[in-house]
């Protein structure tokens, strides 16, 4: 017969195995418009993930309560048998935790239009993420995204691949967008900045940069601090990289954006920091940009930022290291330009980006072109945001105007997947693009503040 002990750890076993079978599948819970949901790759790995875990932990728990019914359960003392319970507690709190890190990300899909907004998020990003597509192992697939709108004025990305609380492997990317950026062209700067650090990995790039830029500070002793300093960064900056290469001139502005704060913030400098103090960040994007894309524009926004933040705010012990980063920048840029990591297989890191096809004239004359006539549905989604992005920096695109035509393109991405699915119903009404810019009333037939 069990001991008093046995019998309230079988009941809370079973309590706990009543409690996991109350997990359902996303698929029952979620309440959404088809446009809103997340691409079925992702909407598979998430399904797949919290089966296996319920499956794994239900094998486990009745496993431990067969233990307890044994007859050899007699040598298992109290203390022995509460610490395997507690194990299989911490693992279903777990399995809760990766339940609600996805449940916050679907539920948000629900809200009206931001869940649909959020969908074409999705697809923006992995357009995004085409670039390292054809560099991976042969076989292998670009793991897919899902996006979800945060309070703050910064993003963040759970990249796929990367260990889950309880250490399961994340089969899905969750980027984490500011809602304040919600809908103009910035947020594709904070979007495509996060799919970067996805893309840095698939292709390893931080490490490869980072030997190359060691590399570097033993050949030029004079500056190698600032060399040390840079491969410090370097995660971040890759990303920026990733963004510019896709948006020109609209990752910029969106940086800028983001990291406009009170003085003592842009030019704090801490050592071993990830990122590079905001000041200088803002000049290494500017620097991409003219390598990148070169026009006279990219001074121009230098000299607006230096005289947002002129450097005499900087403090005076400050000055000099920066000076020294300015005058290193342009062999920087370069070098990690036409840096060729082992896994582009004798590309140059800018080789990779659409660079051709995203020159600011190329950009204004796209945009002007969609005032006469509406842009296709097979418009890449980050070409649009750079062509939307780069009239908005020249002054054509008025923000009340960008947001218009920024929704409708994201109603558009996220009602052709779900079509493309046969989700939709027959003679829905599929949004229209404006024909002008400055089009005075939107077509949507509606819009939400999203002030919090």
């Amino acid at each position: 017969m069990a001991s008093p002990p046995q019998r309230f750890l079988l009941a809370e076993t079973r309590s706990l195995l009543t409690r996991l079978e109350q997990i359902q599948p996303f698929a029952l819970t979620m309440p959404m418009v088809h446009a809103a949901t997340v691409a079925d790759a992702a909407m598979r790995g998430i399904t797949d993930r919290i089966r296996a875990g319920k499956r794994e932990l239900r094998l486990r728990a009745r496993r431990f309560m067969a233990q307890l019914r044994h007859p050899s359960a007699a040598q298992i003392t109290p203390a022995q048998a509460q610490m395997r319970f507690s194990l299989l507690k911490l693992r279903f709190n777990a399995l809760l935790d990766q339940l609600d890190i996805f449940a916050d990300v679907l539920l948000q899909r629900a809200e009206h239009p931001t869940g649909v907004w959020v969908a074409g998020l999705d697809i923006l990003a992995q357009d995004s993420l085409l670039a390292a597509r054809p560099y991976l192992p042969k076989g292998e697939a670009l793991p897919p995204l899902m996006c979800f709108l945060e309070r703050g004025h910064g993003a963040a990305i759970r990249r796929a691949r990367t260990r889950l609380p309880g250490g399961d492997l994340n089969p899905v990317a969750v980027i984490q967008v500011p809602r304040e950026r919600m809908v103009g062209s910035g947020i594709g700067s904070s979007l495509v900045h996060e799919v970067g650090h996805q893309g840095a990995a698939l292709l390893g790039l931080v490490n490869s940069l980072r030997a190359d830029l060691a590399q570097a500070a033993q050949q030029d002793p004079a500056r190698a601090r600032e060399w040390k300093l840079l491969a410090s960064w370097i995660s971040e900056i890759v990303a920026d990289f990733w963004a510019t290469g896709h948006l020109g001139i609209a990752a910029t502005t969106g940086l800028i954006n983001v990291v406009s704060l009170p003085h003592y913030f842009v030019f704090r400098f801490q050592p071993g920091a990830v990122h590079p103090f905001p000041w200088i960040r803002v000049q290494i994007s500017l620097a991409v940009g003219r390598l990148l894309f070169p026009d006279p524009q990219w001074v121009a926004l230098q000299r607006q930022w230096e005289q947002l933040y002129p450097l005499s705010l900087a403090p005076a012990d400050a000055r000099p290291l920066i000076g020294r980063l300015m005058q290193l920048l342009p062999d920087f840029v370069r070098r990690m330009a036409n840096h060729r990591p082992r896994a582009l297989g004798g590309a140059t890191l800018a080789s990779i980006f659409p660079l051709a096809g995203r020159q600011p004239g190329q950009l204004r004359q796209l945009f002007q072109s969609w005032l006469q006539q509406p842009g296709s549905e097979t418009t890449a989604p980050t070409l649009v945001f750079a062509a939307l992005g780069q009239a908005r920096h020249d002054g054509k695109l008025r923000p009340n105007d960008e947001f218009k035509w920024l929704s409708r393109w994201l109603i558009r991405w996220a009602q052709a997947r779900a079509e493309s699915r046969g989700e939709t119903p027959a003679g829905a009404a599929r949004p229209t693009h404006p024909s002008r810019a400055s089009s005075p009333k939107p077509q949507l037939g509606y819009h939400k503040s999203l002030t919090y």
